[in-house]
């Protein structure tokens, strides 16, 4: 009897951990900002970026892109890193989109998943992990071992992401890749708009060749 009643006592601990945790939401976007930039952010970008998605759970967007430009040598680029897991749009006009978020029990960090209608043939799906570790508190993992640095900022009620360098981790080894390797600045940004909605931004620039690539897509809240 005793014994059980420790056991049920211990089950108790536990449901009110995880009650209290996830009543507290994920803390961990809003530590690497820092109270007074996460203060700045709309209430309903802090929410989308506090939700803890354990359990299985997964919070889902669906819209559209709504505008692309990509040059010529942005067209190769997506093609040429296909060879590790295509983490860059191929389709290259304005249609329905899905963006989904899943939390990765294995690293601790979150798998984003982007899927683009195609005008024929299957649609295109992106896959890459956000990791909450090395210099800038945030790595991204697009595969083959190939991830990129992010910084993470506010400017103005938009929510940043900004590429700091690229790097190769294979074998427990992270080597960061010089910049004559680099496929350019990627810039992510998030903008609340409205009636649950948000503009997601996508900008890839080259320091020689320009603007490489620029996306906007229009989302909207879906249940969690």
């Amino acid at each position: 009897m005793a014994a059980a009643a420790h056991v049920r006592a211990e089950q108790g601990v536990v449901a009110a951990t995880s009650a209290a945790a996830a009543e507290l939401g994920d803390l961990r976007f809003q530590r690497l900002l820092g109270a007074q930039d996460w203060a700045r952010l709309p209430a309903p970008v802090r929410s989308r970026f506090s939700r803890r998605l354990g359990g299985g759970a997964a919070a889902a967007y669906v819209g559209e892109v709504v505008e692309i430009e990509v040059s010529r040598l942005g067209r190769l680029l997506a093609q040429l890193v296909r060879l590790i897991g295509g983490p860059l749009p191929l389709v290259h006009r304005p249609g329905p989109s899905v963006v989904t978020v899943t939390e990765d029990g294995g690293s601790g960090g979150q798998v984003w998943t982007r899927l683009y209608a195609r005008p024929r043939g299957f649609p295109q799906v992106i896959h890459s992990a956000k990791r909450f570790s090395g210099p800038t508190g945030l790595e991204e993992y697009v595969g083959c071992g190939v991830g990129m640095a992010l910084r993470v900022g506010v400017e103005g009620e938009v929510l940043t992401f900004r590429s700091d360098h690229y790097f190769l981790a294979l074998a427990g080894l992270r080597i960061r890749l010089p910049g004559w390797m680099e496929p350019g600045a990627i810039t992510v940004t998030h903008t609340e708009i409205g009636e649950g909605r948000f503009a997601f931004g996508l900008e890839v620039t080259h320091p020689c060749f320009g603007r490489l690539l620029r996306q906007r897509g229009v989302f909207r809240d879906q249940a969690t």
